[in-house]
């Protein structure tokens, strides 16, 4: 696979290229400038290229301005083909010319110049000033309508020649790291990643786009899936943290496991009981990673643990045990032992269980306690179980009776089901199949 990254100064369309390319709507488009701040990357369908949209390029001296446009050249340093985005509607601009000294001094890749916006054609009669930037004759696109893309479609092909273009399935196991504002969840994702590709601030907020990131960790390749932090609805009052919010949400349903970072120094809030209800409704392995537990008191940390296990585990039935592991991601430590214990989570989550095991449990479990009588004061009949599906595990049992099995029973089967398969840590689904004679 290519890499292709699309740079140009802020607010000319890069975000909305993006997701033009690669399908998706995996990066936040916002008319205000800056929004991009991380770089973040995706499959370009049928070709042999990943797609990096950058943070728009600025003369910062400091702050995240000037780290995310480090994390741009960098990103322009190791292309293999660059789009350089221009602004159609305001024409040529100082800081385009600017930053195409840069493009020519830090790559050798080859370049195709964009004017965006296209659609107007109020400033287009200027359009020889582009030559100025020094990549040749530009194309003209509108990324929000997806005009002039064969274009760049026919620069990646000139590039990749008879490089293969099928695409092979996925099978990278999808870990999204959520949390609230300022727990630690980028740095965490630097911490696996080895490297600091995330921009980590002492401050709320910084993460803006879910970034999802390929990578290979103790063993597993994984994509990493870095999202905005999670505030209360009362304390977000700017849309572009609602657009965040709504991404990060996204990312529970696309992930296989989510790791949710708690700052481990601090209460738990409701809002972290909150999101780890909604990733267990969602059928997701669940990890609560206890972050920061380096700066927790040695003398404390026994009682802290104790409290926030309780916590957890009383937030939501739908699994015995939550698997609730300390870690410091400054330092690392924790860090390998949490993606064993997930991993060996997905593993157990990827098995079939035999059907005959699944009904020895289920009559012991009926044995011990039988279900209730129906509204007719009939027995209700457990027959027969069988395993339909995984990511939850999904039960399937044929009953007989008059009316639904209680909650309160399902319950018992579920922690029975799980205590025996040792599968405590993961969510179990029982659907039933009822028979329509209530005398069966």
């Amino acid at each position: 696979m290519k890499n292709i990254v699309i740079v140009g100064r802020p607010n000319t369309g890069k975000s909305t290229l993006f997701n033009g390319l690669t399908n998706s709507r995996d990066a936040l488009v916002h008319d205000r400038p800056g929004v991009t701040r991380d770089i973040i990357s995706g499959n370009i369908p049928n070709r042999p290229w990943v797609a990096f949209d950058t943070a728009g390029l600025e003369n910062a001296k400091s702050g995240i301005g000037h780290d995310s446009t480090n994390m741009a050249i960098h990103a322009i340093e190791n292309a293999d083909a660059i789009l350089f985005v221009v602004d159609g509607k305001t024409g040529l601009m100082p800081m385009d010319l600017e930053w195409a000294k840069v493009v020519h001094k830090r790559s050798k890749a080859p370049a195709l110049l964009l004017i965006n916006k296209s659609e107007s054609a109020k400033k287009l009669s200027e359009i020889h000033d582009f030559y100025k930037l020094g990549f040749g004759e530009p194309v003209l696109i509108s990324a929000e309508h997806k005009r002039g893309f064969d274009e760049i479609y026919t620069f990646m092909d000139k590039i990749s020649g008879d490089e293969p273009t099928t695409e092979e399935p996925d099978k990278r196991i999808k870990i999204a790291v959520l949390g609230q504002p300022n727990v630690g969840k980028s740095t965490f994702v630097n911490r696996v990643l080895g490297e600091n590709r995330q921009i980590v601030k002492d401050e709320p907020g910084i993460t803006r786009d879910t970034v999802k990131i390929p990578t290979r960790f103790y063993g597993r390749d994984i994509t990493l899936m870095d999202t905005a932090g999670l505030r209360r609805k009362s304390g977000v009052t700017d849309d572009v943290e609602t657009l965040s919010a709504l991404k990060s949400i996204d990312a529970i349903d696309k992930a296989n496991i989510v790791i949710l970072i708690v700052d481990a120094t601090k209460n738990i809030e409701n809002q972290a009981l909150s999101i780890a209800a909604r990733v267990v409704d969602a059928g997701k392995i669940l990890c609560i990673a206890l972050n920061k537990w380096d700066l927790v008191d040695t003398a404390e940390r026994d009682e802290k643990l104790l409290k926030l296990k309780h916590q957890f585990t009383n937030s939501f039935h739908q699994i015995i045990k939550p698997l609730i592991l300390a870690v410091s991601a400054q330092t690392g430590t924790g860090i390998q032992n949490m993606f064993k214990r997930v991993y060996e989570q997905w593993d157990i989550s990827n098995a079939d269980t035999p059907t005959s095991l699944l009904n020895r449990i289920i009559e012991k479990l009926v044995t011990d306690r039988q279900p209730p009588m129906s509204r007719l004061k009939r027995p209700m009949k457990i027959k027969f179980a069988h395993q339909t599906g995984h990511h939850p595990m999904k039960i399937t049992i044929n009953v007989g009776g008059a009316s639904d099995i209680p909650e309160s029973y399902t319950r018992y089967l579920r922690r029975g089901i799980a205590t025996a398969l040792h599968c405590e840590h993961l969510p179990i689904v029982i659907e039933y199949n009822k028979s329509e004679n209530p005398f069966d």
